[in-house]
């Protein structure tokens, strides 16, 4: 194996990553993933030295490592593609084309994913999408948004239909064009790169922003103490816990199940508003830092937690309760929007969406980071792959998240003295952070030039693997259960337009 291995949060010099030629790059790859443990977390490419540089790195959740080996090409070479034999390539091949001007021989689905400003062909516009059509007199194309009657981001959606029945899904992004990621490089200011991971998806921030911050430890060679391992720890569950009740509040809506809408979304309340206390914003914002915290989490704030979940917690279980032995949920729930172990091994599905088909993808114990390890996490799995699996999960991880928090709130460390550091990375590094986000396998990484400057930063959201796997599930389904579908996965858009 011609790969370089390390662990997650772990520097190397880059200049250790092995270069393959594209053949021996591809087979190797391809290889890893064919060992049902193994998945590509990343794979990008940069310019560098003149040619593009490739990057893939492939997770081994029996070993607890990452493989990371490169390749070097050309702009506009045409190249054999690993999708052809591989489909969770797919979009990360889709997007090394859209940005470098790389060409694939074969990849079967090779059109643009994001159209950002800086893409290699600027003839390349949004309006000319190239979506997929069936000539038929029978079937019939409905399209949604990509400007919605919701409070909800741009997207558009492309439906093939029989009468109701749903035969196919393109699901069109690429509406956003923020930039996140050159911008990671432009700004210098290490608190304006930090707001900039805040930002990058509004309901995931304590995740980017914990995967940030490591990335950064990392590439300074910092290890952040018990204390703040602890306080991101917690910052992270209580996350998980909020957007989990408010998923579940939105399941509710869409099948016009108001009890559970208005109880699920007023239990979400408490949550945020514990955050409000802890650092003054209802998202986690601020609270997140290299190196320190302006927030300490304290006993008086352990304190107000556990008194609040006096109360939440039996109308949690309440509502429930109630929630799953209604008929009339559980008939729009179950049996809607499946998706089989095959479909979620064969696209890279992370998160929520893998563990419900029974694929146990989950960083919290495979590549644990912070508190994780001390823990001993166990993931929580389902088999049947539809919308109920997906909502079960969401409950068993709420109760599984109460039990940390008590644990990590009722035995905080001994907070060690600091005060907020400026660290400097070191030159000519690699580092790779991934972090288990209430959706699912965040994946940051970055390479720092001869000075210690950011010369590439990438960063990948749960999303980015997991749109397909909505694709997937309509199919064959009403197009009236679209919506409750699409909130069984809650896929993030801005988090996939960085």
């Amino acid at each position: 194996m011609n790969a370089i291995s390390l662990n997650n949060n772990e520097r190397i010099v880059f200049s250790s990553i092995p270069v393959l030629s594209y053949d021996q790059f591809m087979e190797q790859n391809l290889v890893l993933l064919e060992n049902d443990s193994c998945h590509c977390i990343s794979y990008f490419g940069f310019h560098f030295d003149g040619k593009i540089r490739l990057v893939c790195c492939i997770a081994d959740d029996t070993q607890n490592s990452i493989l990371v080996s490169s390749a070097v090409t050309l702009k506009d070479e045409c190249l054999p593609s690993f999708t052809a034999h591989q489909q969770a390539f797919h979009a990360f091949e889709r997007e090394i084309s859209e940005n470098m001007g790389i060409g694939y021989t074969d990849h079967p689905w090779l059109k643009p994913v994001r159209y950002p400003a800086n893409r290699a062909d600027r003839k390349l516009v949004i309006g000319n999408y190239p979506f997929y059509s069936i000539d038929s007199d029978e079937l019939h194309e409905v399209g949604v948004g990509p400007v919605h009657a919701g409070v909800i981001e741009p997207g558009h959606f492309r439906f093939i239909c029989n009468g109701e029945q749903i035969l196919h899904l393109e699901i069109q992004l690429g509406y956003q064009h923020r930039g996140i990621e050159s911008l990671f490089l432009e700004k210098k200011n290490l608190l304006q790169k930090v707001i900039l991971a805040e930002s990058i998806a509004g309901d995931t921030v304590a995740g980017h922003t914990t995967a940030f911050v490591n990335l950064w430890e990392s590439l300074c060679n910092y290890k952040a103490g018990k204390d703040l391992q602890s306080d991101r720890t917690i910052a992270l569950e209580i996350e998980r816990i909020a957007v989990h009740t408010g998923d579940l509040a939105a399941l509710s809506n869409d099948i016009a199940y108001q009890p559970g809408s208005a109880v699920f979304g007023r239990l979400r309340t408490p949550l945020i508003n514990h955050f409000q206390l802890w650092c003054g914003n209802r998202l986690a914002k601020g609270l997140i830092r290299p190196a320190g915290t302006h927030f300490p989490y304290t006993g008086q704030l352990a304190d107000q937690f556990l008194r609040m979940l006096e109360s939440w917690e039996p109308d949690f279980n309440e509502m429930w309760n109630v929630f799953h032995k209604l008929p009339g949920v559980m008939g729009r729930l179950e049996k809607t929007g499946i998706l089989s172990n095959e479909q979620v091994r064969q696209i890279g599905a992370v998160g929520i969406t893998a563990r419900s088909c029974n694929l146990g993808r989950d960083i919290r114990s495979s590549h644990p980071h912070d508190y994780y390890s001390q823990i001993n996490h166990q993931s929580v799995m389902k088999r049947h792959g539809d919308v109920y699996s997906r909502a079960q999960i969401r409950r068993e991880e709420i109760r599984q998240s109460l039990g940390y928090l008590r644990q990590l709130v009722n035995d905080l460390p001994v907070r060690e003295p600091y005060k907020l550091l400026q660290l400097q990375p070191e030159p000519g590094s690699f580092a790779i952070s991934l972090v288990e986000s209430w959706r699912g396998e965040i994946c940051h990484c970055a390479v720092t030039d001869k000075n210690g400057e950011l010369m590439i930063y990438k960063v990948k959201d749960p999303s980015f693997h997991n749109w397909m796997a909505l694709a997937l599930a309509v199919r064959n389904n009403e197009i009236s259960d679209f919506p409750v579908c699409n909130k069984s996965f809650n896929l993030s858009y801005c988090g996939h337009d960085l």
